[in-house]
């Protein structure tokens, strides 16, 4: 069965590089294959565009451009706070540090330079701004179950997930 567009359950082993270079920046090789349902944006959309097509055992090494991968670096995700809010923080350019958005969510920030007065802080994606390199072998594809659908995740239905506790949302 070949990989389409919207509701089969995908499962791949890969590897990511920055485009043009050798240094891997991600990997799941070794270990377990990532699962996800198409068409949900549960993946970038590059990679899953490309995925479309392939079938199980199929491998392949797929570009995708920074544009359908964690977006373009924007100028306007940098901000600049002052150094008391960084109390207790040992700062170092570069530091990763991690906080909550508007919405509640887990937002990650790269500490981008510091004064004694300020610290400039960058929003952008880590990998924004930069085309990838995916080697993929495809592990397995189906079709996703109407569970699996109605739910948006691999393995089945939310309500009896949420309830067993089997999807860590307990």
């Amino acid at each position: 069965m070949a990989i389409e567009k919207e509701n089969c359950v995908v499962a791949i082993e890969y590897e990511v590089k920055e485009a043009g270079t050798t240094e891997v920046v991600d990997s799941n090789k070794g270990s377990e294959p990532l699962e996800f349902i198409t068409g949900i944006n549960q993946v970038i959309i590059g990679l899953e565009n490309a995925l479309v097509g392939m079938e199980k055992g199929e491998n392949g090494d797929i570009l995708v451009k920074a544009s359908d991968a964690y977006g373009e670096l924007n100028p306007e995700a940098l901000q600049t706070l002052p150094v008391e809010q960084f109390d207790g923080v040992e700062l170092a350019e570069g530091l990763v540090l991690y906080g909550q958005g508007e919405q509640g969510e887990t937002v990650q920030v790269v500490v981008k330079s510091f004064t004694e007065k300020e610290v400039t802080i960058d929003f952008n994606h880590p990998l924004a701004g930069k085309d990838l390199m995916f080697s993929v072998t495809v592990v397995e594809v189906r079709d996703a179950t109407a569970d699996e659908i109605s739910a948006g995740m691999v393995g089945g239905n939310a309500d009896e997930c949420c309830t067993t506790g089997g999807c860590g949302c307990d």
